[in-house]
């Protein structure tokens, strides 16, 4: 078995299958700048070593597949590479474009950016503990590409909007029925039902999948173009009261007052 060494990964490589795991559980494997670009790294060597097959990702400590951007980081004050200051489309790019099939393990909260990275996977296999939803508008932020717009291509317009508008949570067994995810396990058997997953991608063609992957992926294509355009705004609107006030209020540990903001902004 190889393993690369990184700070915030477990990146672990055997008989074709690379499974790169988030290892902050005690951040619920929320997102640090460090995290960005070692998952981009990570993804990389992955994703064009031809002795693998698939991809797993997965978050450490049985609570959180990942919950988004670490909440103590203000976007507002972010310099680093990357539209919004984090390079998050690059890893949306990422996972898309290498040429193999990409697992999302998910046990435990698949929470924002977490929920956003699930959908973006080829194929999400969760436990029955796990939990699905967004909170962009609760915290001030969104996703304005393939977490909005390719969401609603795999559930529909309805339920995506649902899932945006109102931030609910929902359970894996309600992610499944929607579409969300393809398949639930007890988190006794997630371990052993990724495996079985795996194993039978590693008895496939590798160009085959990969040429199925890109002709999936052609059709939603124009909506990269959409995310870059979308974050651009993202970018900008973090700049703003508005969007600052949900920051502020989570670290406040209070609910945000986004409409008095809205209503006396000139």
């Amino acid at each position: 078995m190889a393993e690369e060494q990184f700070e915030d990964l477990i990146y672990e490589a055997r008989d074709g299958v690379a499974t790169i795991t988030v290892n902050r559980p005690e951040k619920m494997n929320a997102w640090r700048e460090q995290t960005y670009f070692e998952m981009i790294e990570a993804l990389t060597k992955a994703g064009w070593d031809r002795s693998i097959s698939v991809v797993v990702l997965a978050g450490a400590g049985g609570k959180a597949f990942g919950v988004g951007g670490d909440t103590s980081d203000k976007k507002s004050e972010r310099q680093g590479q990357g539209i919004i200051g984090v390079p998050i489309e690059m890893v949306h790019t990422l996972i898309r474009d290498i040429p193999k099939p990409v697992i999302a393990k998910v046990d435990g909260f698949a929470i924002g950016g977490g929920n956003v990275l699930a959908t973006i996977c080829d194929f999400t296999i969760a436990s029955d503990r796990s939990v699905f939803g967004q909170v962009g508008p609760k915290v001030g932020s969104v996703d304005p590409g393939f977490g909005t717009a390719y969401l609603a291509r795999i559930i529909g317009e309805k339920k995506a909007r649902e899932l945006w508008y109102l931030c609910r949570r929902y359970s894996a067994a309600e992610a499944l029925e929607m579409g969300l995810v393809n398949r639930v396990v007890p988190a006794e058997e997630l371990d052993a039902e990724v495996d079985a997953w795996c194993q039978e991608i590693l008895e496939r063609s590798p160009t085959a999948i990969a040429i199925a992957k890109k002709s999936f992926n052609a059709a939603t294509e124009d909506l990269r173009g959409i995310a870059q355009l979308g974050f651009q705004s993202v970018a900008l609107y973090y700049d703003t009261d508005e969007a600052k006030e949900g920051g502020n209020a989570f670290r406040e540990k209070r609910k945000p007052d986004f409409r008095s903001i809205y209503m006396n902004k000139k």
